[in-house]
């Protein structure tokens, strides 16, 4: 039962020998320890490829010992792995650069639930600060890593980007644990990365060229979406922080308008203005 159910051995009662045997007319390749059927093969090794290019250097050399092996095995099936890679491409956009070595440090502090002191670099202000945090999960969000965890310095559940975390050391104690229900909750139920719990709703028109890309994007998995007529399409997401709703409202320009509420109407009026002066002074 242990090498079947553990370790995906096709073991089976074989009634005429009056005993268990291994499956031979079924698919199945071999590796130590493991059993792997073609395609199981093939999937793993395009995972690797894909999270090599995610994130370069993060799992790749932890990977590298079984990927020799599946290069054998699907090479004997005549797969070229080269041409594999070669076949998947992600295309990165915004992306910033990331220390592995503060990353790794924050993953495993996350995974065996040890508190973590860090240096914070607060991009709004420009000043660094010294935190301990208790790690809940770790978020991969528009190209970039973020760490929800509890910082005992404010004494609250924030978001922290994991390239702005600096001189990382995993401490011997224990990490506070949340209520996954109210992770969800705090970090979850605004509008992107900054969470925090809604308490406006942007309602957004967008003009009928738009909308045709505009009506399949998901903003938020609450949100409300309503085609027209005259195919406009209207759009409503809730929000706490308004930081990351008012850049992605301002990426579309004469296609979008806000129509609620007036406080975000208006705040998206004074930054076109000001936009709009960078280009009219003489």
């Amino acid at each position: 039962a242990k090498l079947r159910d553990r370790l995906s051995i096709p073991i089976v009662f074989d009634r005429d020998l009056g005993g268990y045997r291994i499956e031979t007319q079924i698919n199945r390749e071999e590796l130590p320890g493991l059993w792997f059927s073609h395609d199981e093969a093939l999937a793993l090794i395009t995972i690797q490829n894909m999270l090599d290019q995610l994130e370069p250097g993060l799992l790749g050399p932890k990977l590298k010992p079984l990927q020799k092996r599946l290069d054998e095995l699907l090479g004997s099936k005549g797969i070229d792995v080269q041409t594999l890679t070669q076949r998947v491409r992600l295309v990165h956009a915004g992306k910033r650069r990331l220390h592995i070595k503060s990353f790794e440090l924050a993953a495993k502090a996350t995974l065996e639930r040890h508190q973590i002191k860090v240096h914070h670099f607060n991009r709004q202000n420009g000043q660094t600060s010294e935190r301990t945090l208790s790690p809940q999960q770790l978020v991969h969000y528009r190209e970039n890593w973020y760490l929800d965890a509890w910082c005992h310095l404010k004494n609250e559940l924030r978001s922290f980007s994991v390239d702005a975390l600096s001189q990382c050391e995993i401490l011997p104690t224990q990490a506070k644990e949340m209520d996954p229900d109210q992770i969800r909750k705090v970090m979850q139920s605004g509008y992107g990365i900054f969470g925090g719990h809604a308490s406006e709703w942007a309602k957004l028109k967008f003009n009928s060229e738009r909308s045709r890309w505009v009506v399949n994007e998901q903003w938020h998995p609450e949100q409300r979406g309503t085609l027209n007529q005259d195919g406009t399409y209207q759009l409503e997401v809730p929000y706490a922080d308004e930081r990351e709703l008012l850049g992605d409202i301002l990426k579309f320009g004469a296609d979008v308008e806000v129509l609620a509420p007036q406080a975000l109407r208006t705040k998206i009026l004074k930054l076109l203005h000001a936009s709009a002066a960078l280009y009219t002074q003489s």
